[in-house]
């Protein structure tokens, strides 16, 4: 009995731990007035972005659910008005995994919407595969398509009132490496369809938002727009809907038990769009609410700037395009 006891204890303990650390749950305590304001959520339709449509909405804002799947988007829509009563949501058609897509999205947002006060790069996932460009999916959707989305809506931000761009990373960021060779070669970050191997390919992706993020603090130095990434925390979402079922069975037990909740991992998000007076800390990465010290990887300047015009040739952005050798 007496053992039973303590291994309970050091049960509970573990868990107090945990949830005191890596689950630890944080609230936002800005209050930006949105009213007015439009915004732009990827991957509006589900798990963080979800609540973090509603929570804008409620707030008075325009949100933009830019989803590819409608059927999902519209249904998100009706709940957010139900609960919020808001009738200011929009749906717009984007697949991140389509640069196509991304263009179309951006030309038709320019021409039916006059304002952009905040895009949240927030949509993600961890699967295997390719994008309709042929580059692995993770790389693609995570990083990619937001740079691009990014990109191309950058002046509408900078002709409205301390704009915003926030991207979703994770701390797996950690992790991750970016080989520059190998993405010239595979037009991807990772090798490989083991789930062990496309999670390293997602720690890569979200290596590069934090990165992205970075240099794109010192490309709107002079302008009224800043940029942050963030850690929602370990949440429960849809983010590992592709892995393989015999990993659910693991995973969705834990999740249950340690993981946040989507409102608890939107805080962050939250944080960096509504807080006032984080404007000096744009290009930072924030967890819990807070400003957190990253690696020494994901600060190095060149290779953030690197990334950068890699990421333009990869887009067409800049000279070369499909035949430029380095692509």
């Amino acid at each position: 009995m007496f053992q039973l006891l303590i291994v309970a204890a050091l049960l509970f303990g573990g868990y107090i731990f945990l949830i005191q650390t890596l689950f630890k749950r944080s609230k936002c305590k800005g209050n930006t007035s949105m009213a007015g304001k439009t915004i732009i959520i990827t991957g509006g339709n589900s798990g963080i972005g979800k609540v973090t449509a509603l929570l804008l909405a409620r707030k008075g804002a325009r949100v933009i659910l830019a989803c590819r799947n409608r059927h999902k988007a519209e249904a998100a829509i009706n709940e957010i008005k139900q609960v919020t009563g808001s009738t200011d949501l929009l749906f717009m058609q984007l697949d991140l995994a389509s640069l196509k897509s991304v263009r179309c999205f951006a030309e038709t947002f320019l021409k039916t919407e006059t304002r952009l006060d905040l895009l949240i790069n927030n949509a993600g996932l961890v699967a295997d595969g390719r994008t309709e460009d042929g580059f692995g999916i993770e790389f693609g959707v995570n990083h990619l398509g937001h740079f691009l989305l990014t990109h191309l809506l950058l002046d509408c931000l900078k002709d409205g009132d301390k704009g915003r761009v926030v991207t979703l990373s994770s701390m797996a960021y950690r992790w991750g490496h970016i080989d520059f060779e190998a993405l010239t070669a595979r037009r991807d970050l990772g090798t490989g369809s083991y789930s062990w191997q496309f999670f390293q390919a997602y720690c890569n992706s979200k290596l590069c938002n934090v990165l992205f993020t970075h240099e794109l603090a010192k490309r709107l130095r002079g302008t009224n727009v800043t940029c942050y990434s963030v850690h929602p925390g370990i949440v429960r979402t849809e983010l590992s809907r592709h892995v393989s079922l015999w990993q659910k069975v693991f995973i969705e037990p834990v999740s249950w038990l340690l993981f946040l909740d989507p409102v608890a991992g939107a805080q962050t998000t939250l944080h960096c769009a509504l807080q006032e007076g984080i404007e000096p800390l744009t290009g930072r990465y924030f967890s819990c609410c807070a400003v957190q010290e990253v690696t020494p990887r994901a600060r190095d300047d060149a290779m953030a700037k690197k990334l950068w015009e890699v990421s333009e040739r990869l887009c067409g952005l800049s000279y070369g395009g499909k035949n430029d050798p380095s692509v």
